[in-house]
């Protein structure tokens, strides 16, 4: 068995290179790899393509490698609650490519079983079908590139689209526990994607937050085994506890 703990973050994060694609688990807050994705703008890399559910928010997560010009390219699935990756898009100063949050679920996961591509019923007959949706502008604003149409194939009478998978060089993501071997334990809603997102990197680096001995993690808590992963460092920085904070108000209790 193969000892994949690593203590330097730097040497773990300048295996990435400039040009890389690089998939980020994760949903909103939770499940981020925020060590990991903290340290990715001191690397050096650039014109990066990221694959991710959201692209982190203003000036946290994958927001602040949006702001220090790294991302060249975000595949994602949800555009909302990041001011400064609208403005970017609309400068044309990044690309994006907008996909149904399942069908990107699935075009991981077949990239990690090494499926090249699946049919899916999801976006047919429209523009996700068609082709034009926007997918980069320039500095006018203008729109300068869109989505090309996708092939298509009918099954017992249902029109299907024809998804090509995604395996990008490395995938980075955040475990609760893991031991030495790379086996990994997810807590609750920071599950999500992450176990896709752990299967399809050419290179996957972990951030956990125990990192646990040989034999202390019990075979019924291991939600994705060791031969998925390639480096694990204990995670750093401060972890998000709640997306958004609710408060009802008592005065209006009974009302």
């Amino acid at each position: 068995m193969i000892d994949k703990t690593q203590t330097s973050i730097d040497e773990a994060i300048g295996r990435i290179t400039s040009g890389s694609s690089v998939a980020v688990g994760g949903f909103g807050r939770s499940g981020v790899p925020v060590g990991l994705v903290d340290a990715l703008p001191e690397s050096g890399a650039d014109d990066l393509h990221v694959i991710c559910n959201n692209c982190g928010l203003d000036g946290w997560g994958l927001g602040r490698l949006l702001e220090a010009g790294r991302i060249a390219k975000v595949t994602m699935t949800y555009l909302g609650e990041n001011k400064a990756l609208a403005r970017m898009f609309l400068n044309g100063d990044v690309e994006i490519e907008l996909v149904p949050q399942g069908t990107l679920a699935e075009k991981l996961r077949c990239g990690g079983a090494g499926i090249p591509a699946f049919y899916t019923r999801t976006g047919a007959g429209t523009l996700v079908e068609r082709g034009g949706i926007p997918i980069r502008h320039d500095v006018h604003g203008q729109v300068v590139a869109t989505q090309e149409p996708k092939p298509t194939a009918e099954f017992d009478g249902t029109t299907y689209l024809l998804e090509r998978s995604i395996v990008p060089d490395f995938a980075l993501v955040h475990a609760a526990q893991a031991d030495r071997f790379g086996n990994l334990c997810f807590r609750v809603t920071a599950w999500n994607f992450i176990p896709v997102f752990a299967t399809v990197g050419v290179v996957t680096l972990v951030e956990a937050d125990e990192i646990l001995e040989s034999g202390r993690l019990d075979p019924d808590d291991v939600h994705l085994p060791g031969v998925y992963v390639d480096h694990i460092l204990p995670a750093v920085g401060e972890r998000p506890i709640d997306e958004k904070a609710t408060v009802t108000n008592p005065a209006r209790k009974g009302a």
